[in-house]
């Protein structure tokens, strides 16, 4: 029967950072032993240091030291399991990987109590009575357990660092208060803690103060949106209301034409069956007359014709006029008309009061607007993204890129008439209107190009559907190695120092437009403050010359 391990064996056969058999054991320097993977994975939380040690007697270790396996206590483990024997189960009074571990004890250490700021050790309850008995020990600072008591020592006099430099932020020792730092501004690492530790009740005075205003702001917003959410309910019922109602009142105007349609076709119908039926009654007796007319015609003795035909009765006159006399286009086209004239109105109407209705919805904000952004990264917080739309295109312009570039081309393409322009500019619309804060950004090749903002209402054709020879638009334009701003025809020299890339920001409640020149930097070319009544468009010009091109950038 195999021999029992006493317990110290069995406890030397344990590893102390995972406190269980050691498994592939191996050895330092310093004759400590651990399982491989515990003593790898204790190291690698010290690569930053670039100094290892033994997790039991602190011992260090530069470089990282090669491991090896202990085949003794390798096989001393087999041996162990063969008994059937298990490793003494894990105290808690036992330092683990993560504890602090007491420096006075030997062997298997117990966890630290407290630290000794003066000592600069780490002490277990058993060794750390003498703080608390003798009198010599009795100005000694207690501390939490730490394993960076080695950082309180000056590396340079190994002298305790009790001085704080304030004109180089660090702790040193005495020594270094009358040599290399001599000249500096110091004081006891005691005064510097004491003026930090204000400094730092000062700042969680005024982050518990920061937090209890957002709490409250918080409460404020959430009221806001329980408040915001009920208005919106409110007026989408509201407005669906009315469209109902709007909707019944056509549907009812509709049925009310429908009758008197159905009304004056039935008059004008039974109209029709009167003259009818009285046309009718004069057929049997034109017919006797016209027999009798014939027999008559047919009598050839002279004097028996002429008695025949004085004997003849009058033929009763006709009751209506020799020819029906039908009213020229006298049936219902003109009600078709004069419907489709009304829809016509309605969807001007509506097209042009849909604006206001656009507008109320973007003025709906609940925060105060924020400041212009100040950087490129602020301002792509709001990125639009930009496509044109080819029914507005001039027929020399042609789109690609997903819609988001524009080239002008030498020969006109055969475009159906649409909503294009047809001016002496070769321009294009975007198909994103633009209500509420956002920015974006074109590249172009060769000169003579505008970038510019409009509403959507702008001429099609004619001098006054240029960008920014209106009261409709805003363009910046590229012409002749100048830069220049223009508005209902007003032109505002800006620059000749700009790159071929331009940023467009717009905050349309705030009526607010600002041209950027963007390179290595960002510079305000342009800003324009005014009041936009409706939804704006971004634009694309060119004057006519071969090789032109913008671009739309993609900002995300």
């Amino acid at each position: 029967m195999a021999q029992q391990t006493n317990p110290l064996e069995r406890e030397q056969l344990c590893c102390s950072i995972c406190l269980d058999l050691l498994k592939d054991p191996g050895s330092l320097h310093c004759g400590h032993s651990y399982c491989m993977n515990c003593i790898k994975n204790h190291w690698d939380s010290e690569d930053e240091k670039r100094i290892y040690s033994c997790p039991q007697c602190r011992k260090t270790f530069t470089p990282r030291p090669e491991l090896m396996k202990n085949t003794i206590l390798a096989d001393l483990v087999e041996e162990l399991k063969k008994t059937g024997l298990h490793a003494a189960p894990a105290d808690h009074c036992y330092a683990g990987a993560e504890d602090v571990a007491c420096d006075f004890c030997t062997g298997r250490k117990h966890k630290a109590l407290k630290s000794c700021l003066v000592c600069l050790v780490s002490y277990c309850e058993e060794h750390l009575q003498p703080h608390y008995q003798s009198p010599a020990f009795k100005k000694h600072k207690l501390v939490e357990p730490s394993k960076n008591l080695q950082e309180n020592i000056c590396p340079r006099h190994d002298e305790v660092m009790k001085m704080f430099c304030r004109t180089d932020q660090q702790c040193i020792c005495y020594l270094c208060s009358v040599d290399e730092h001599k000249e500096h501004d110091t004081v006891t690492a005691a005064a510097e803690s004491t003026q930090k530790q204000r400094e730092l009740d000062l700042s969680r005075e005024e982050v518990q103060q920061r937090l209890q205003d957002i709490d409250k702001d918080m409460k404020v917003l959430q009221q806001e949106e329980e408040a915001l959410t009920l208005s919106a309910d409110k007026a989408v019922k509201d407005t669906n209301k009315t469209f109902t109602e709007m909707m019944l009142l056509l549907q009812k105007r509709n049925s009310d034409v429908e009758q008197q349609i159905r009304s004056k076709l039935e008059t004008e119908v039974s109209r029709v069956k009167d003259l009818q039926e009285k046309l009718q009654q004069e057929i049997p007796e034109l017919k006797k007359r016209e027999a009798e007319l014939k027999q008559l015609s047919l009598t050839h003795d002279h004097n028996q014709f002429l008695l025949n035909y004085c004997s003849l009765s009058a033929l009763s006159p006709s009751t209506h006029s020799s020819t029906i006399n039908v009213r020229p286009l006298g049936h219902f086209e003109d009600v078709t008309g004069a419907v489709a004239k009304v829809r016509g109105q309605l969807q001007d109407f509506l097209t042009e009061t849909w604006t206001n209705i656009s507008l109320a919805v973007a003025k709906v904000d609940v925060l105060l607007t924020d400041p212009e952004p100040k950087t490129r990264a602020e301002f792509l917080r709001y990125s639009q993204e930009i496509t044109l739309d080819p029914d507005t295109a001039h027929t020399q312009l042609l789109l690609s890129e997903g819609n988001r570039k524009v080239s002008f081309m030498k020969n006109p393409f055969h475009f159906p008439p649409t909503d294009r322009f047809t001016g002496n500019y070769a321009q294009v619309l975007s198909k994103e209107s633009l209500i509420a804060r956002c920015y974006w950004e074109v590249e172009w090749t060769g000169k003579d190009v505008g970038v510019a903002v409009t509403y959507k209402n702008i001429s099609r054709s004619g001098d006054k559907c240029t960008f920014g020879y209106n009261d409709k638009s805003w363009s910046l334009y590229y012409r002749r190695n100048n830069c220049e701003v223009v508005h209902n025809s007003i032109r505002t020299y800006v620059s000749d120092d700009f790159s071929s890339r331009v940023g467009v920001y717009l905050d349309h409640r705030a009526g607010l437009l600002s041209f950027y020149s963007i390179s290595d930097t960002m510079t305000l070319l342009h800003r324009v403050q005014t009041t936009f009544t409706q939804p704006l468009y971004a634009g694309v010009q060119f004057y006519p010359r071969f090789g032109l091109t913008a671009e739309f950038c993609k900002l995300k």
